[in-house]
């Protein structure tokens, strides 16, 4: 284990922190706002611990796995905790437990907020909540290795291995895939997909009557699937079919494993429709639309209105945005039940979207569905395949191990809020929207509601609740675990 390795390459994700800061700095400026200063002061801090952190360069040698999950883990907690000081300074979130609440919020993208009203802020500050939307989406490490890869072109350097453990680590899902030989190559065409489709929402929002600045903030939660809105009463404040239209398509868009668009963009139509994730993660959206939307035909005035507030709301749920157009805390509970299922199965992995992942439910219930077999019939051979390949053993264990883990925080977590003494809707879909990167749960925390009301103990619980799940767990752990730290 090399600390001054691990301290290099995460001082060069503040470097990068420090240069995304211009951008809501420039806005602040265009508008006249006094947080252009706030921006100025943190950038200027993410610079400094970057430079300090980059003083000696890292000695060469084989570079470990458990590198890039610390790496991955203190970058993560590092800009969390220095994206809040722009709230803090600027006033307009006094308290910095709360700023890092929804700094945390914005970068893992899950859009749980503490604030009770959005529209007094400044533009600067609301740019800069959707941007960290935007920047945690893809991955902000990934962002890094896109702009300067450690390998810098040399041959025979082993820093590929280490972009490749890096991006393992940030990367949503059980596994993490090259669209071509070099790590660097791979960050930068996924980033130039996610731009491109970006602008794209961008250009159709703006078109159908949206403001630019609005345009631009919407698309930025939307793509990195997080629901930071600048109006209180979210995507509904628009009143706009088009608006809700592009959004919920969007949304569905995003939620799909990036190696989809790749291969779909250099023409291999075959390899990209042969991901058996994206069959069932549209399946699924599908049939809950329908199944919602039969559901609540009686609490609005015709078919056509319910299948437009399923639509969305199930968009929003499954690829863990959090906007939202109706209380669906008011659905029936056929509804509010179906939705909290999906807010555990989340998006594809490879997107932007959190949750569990379609790709591990798909191996588990087929996991489950070869033992119940099996226990029928115990001499036969059965394997477990996705995308037409036998899984391996171990990543079948990987991912039970994933999914025992992922249970057992979730229930931890809960116990732990629990002591603020809410209800049990209340705590335990805090937990559940949290973990899962989704934002607005059921009751108080509702898409009507907010997290203001928890205490500090229950803020801070949740915030490592959403890094967590946007880390898929184990990054996170092995960065507070003593022992990877150690020379071995």
């Amino acid at each position: 284990m090399s600390v001054r390795r691990i301290l290099f390459f995460t001082g060069r994700i503040m470097l990068v922190l420090a240069a995304l800061l211009m951008l809501p700095a420039a806005v602040s400026a265009i508008y006249r706002e006094k947080a252009v200063v706030s921006f100025l002061i943190t950038s200027a801090v993410f610079l400094v611990i970057g430079l300090l952190f980059m003083i000696k360069k890292p000695e060469k040698g084989a570079y470990r796995a458990s590198e890039g999950f610390i790496i991955t883990g203190l970058s993560w907690i590092l800009i969390s905790l220095g994206g809040a000081l722009p709230f803090v300074i600027s006033g307009e979130i006094p308290s910095f437990v709360d700023a890092f609440f929804e700094t945390v919020s914005g970068f893992t993208t899950t859009g749980a907020s503490i604030l009770k009203e959005v529209e007094p802020l400044s533009r600067g500050i609301l740019f800069w909540r959707s941007f960290t939307h935007w920047v945690g989406g893809m991955g902000v490490l990934a962002f890094g290795i896109a702009l300067f890869p450690f390998s810098r072109g040399k041959k025979n350097n082993r820093d590929g291995g280490s972009e490749a453990h890096i991006m393992r680590a940030e990367a949503p899902g059980p596994t993490y895939g090259k669209l071509v030989s070099k790590v660097s190559l791979s960050a930068r065409i996924l980033y130039i997909i996610y731009l491109g489709i970006t602008v794209l929402e961008i250009v159709l929002l703006f078109a159908g009557g949206m403001p630019l600045f609005d345009s631009i903030v919407n698309s930025f939660a939307t793509a990195g699937t997080g629901g930071f809105s600048i109006r209180n009463a979210s995507i509904a404040a628009y009143n706009s079919v088009w608006a809700e239209m592009v959004i919920g398509v969007f949304m569905v868009l995003f939620g799909i494993n990036f190696n989809f668009f790749y291969f779909l963009l250099i023409g291999k139509f075959k390899a990209a429709f042969k991901y058996e994730e994206v069959k069932w993660y549209l399946g699924i959206i599908a049939a809950s639309v329908i199944a919602i939307a039969v559901n609540i035909t009686s609490v609005y005035k015709n078919v056509a209105e319910a299948f437009r507030y399923s639509f969305f709301q199930v968009s929003s749920i499954m690829t863990t945005t959090g906007f939202s157009t109706a209380d669906f805390d008011l659905w029936p509970t056929f509804s509010k039940v179906l939705l909290v299922l999906l807010m555990f199965i989340g998006a594809c992995a490879g997107s932007t979207g959190g949750g569990l992942k379609v790709s591990r439910v798909i191996v588990l219930i087929k996991t489950a569905l070869r033992e119940v077999r099996s226990s029928v019939n115990p001499r036969g051979v059965r394997a477990v395949r996705c995308d037409s390949e036998t899984l391996h053993h171990s990543a079948i264990i990987s991912i039970s191990s994933y999914f025992a883990v992922f249970m057992l925080l979730h229930a931890l977590s809960i116990v732990l809020v629990s002591l603020d003494g809410f209800d049990f809707t209340t705590t335990t879909t805090s937990v559940v929207a949290c973990f899962n990167n989704i934002g607005p749960g059921l009751a108080l925390v509702g898409p009507t509601g907010n997290y203001s009301m928890f205490s500090v103990f229950s803020k801070i619980v949740l915030s490592l609740d959403m890094l967590l799940g946007r880390l898929e767990i184990f990054p996170l752990i092995i960065t507070f675990t003593p022992r990877a730290w150690r020379n071995r």
